[in-house]
């Protein structure tokens, strides 16, 4: 990875030179910092390494290297179902997708060679030539499975996942309440969605039920990926 890096910064300053692109050497320091992390980060957080490695530099100044970079093929733009705009390094002929849980907001880079000789094939079969594509896989990462052992308020599940009802902390009515429903204690629930408007929707076998978000807080879920004791 390092050969890579130091090509990159001697294409960096061939392009940006040549394009008569101005404060090459501060731009420089922003790609510098940008090439010591290996994960996608922010605009704001490339900000606050460059002011932990002691070169502090505008904000407008840093987003408009970064869209430079962009422009350039240094860096890519990927703004995922979390909301985040975020930047990666795009090193030529590398390729790679991600997977990226919906709790904690964590982006994981995969390659499958099998995978992409597939998306060919498919491609090939419907008489289609791929120039580009991307795969984006949505879920819960390892860490965050390790942490659904615990009983949590179903309303804070994630659209998608799939759930377990364990215990209903409305008492007896309330628990009546959420029978007459169709919904009861062990039932096994995907939440189709949850905007964080206060109604949320699951799904029970074939039936969609709308909770609202005093019941949604009671109803008390542990993942169906981790095992309860």
């Amino acid at each position: 990875m390092t050969q890579i890096h130091d090509q990159e910064k001697q294409q960096f300053k061939k392009l940006f030179k040549q394009e008569g692109i101005d404060h090459i050497e501060d731009r420089f320091k922003v790609l510098e910092a940008f090439l010591q992390t290996e994960r996608h980060i922010t605009a704001d957080e490339l900000n606050q390494l460059l002011d932990k490695i002691g070169y502090p530099l505008d904000p407008d100044f840093v987003k408009d290297t970064l869209n430079l970079m962009c422009r350039f093929g240094f860096a890519r733009k990927n703004k995922f179902d979390n909301g985040r705009l975020c930047y990666e390094h795009r090193h030529i002929g590398r390729h790679h997708d991600h997977m990226i849980c919906t709790k904690c907001g964590k982006i994981i880079d995969f390659k499958d060679q099998k995978l992409e000789n597939r998306n060919v094939c498919i491609a090939a079969a419907h008489g289609f030539h791929m120039l580009q594509h991307r795969m984006e896989i949505y879920g819960i990462c390892s860490d965050c499975l390790k942490e659904s052992t615990k009983l949590i308020p179903l309303v804070t599940a994630k659209e998608g996942e799939r759930l377990i009802i364990r215990e209903f902390t409305g008492g007896a009515r309330g628990r009546m309440r959420l029978m007459t429903m169709g919904l009861r204690i062990g039932d096994e629930i995907e939440v189709v969605a949850n905007h964080g408007n206060g109604q949320m929707v699951v799904a029970s076998g074939y039936h969609r039920y709308i909770l609202g978000p005093k019941p949604a807080r009671k109803i008390m879920v542990h993942s169906m990926n981790s095992r309860h004791e």
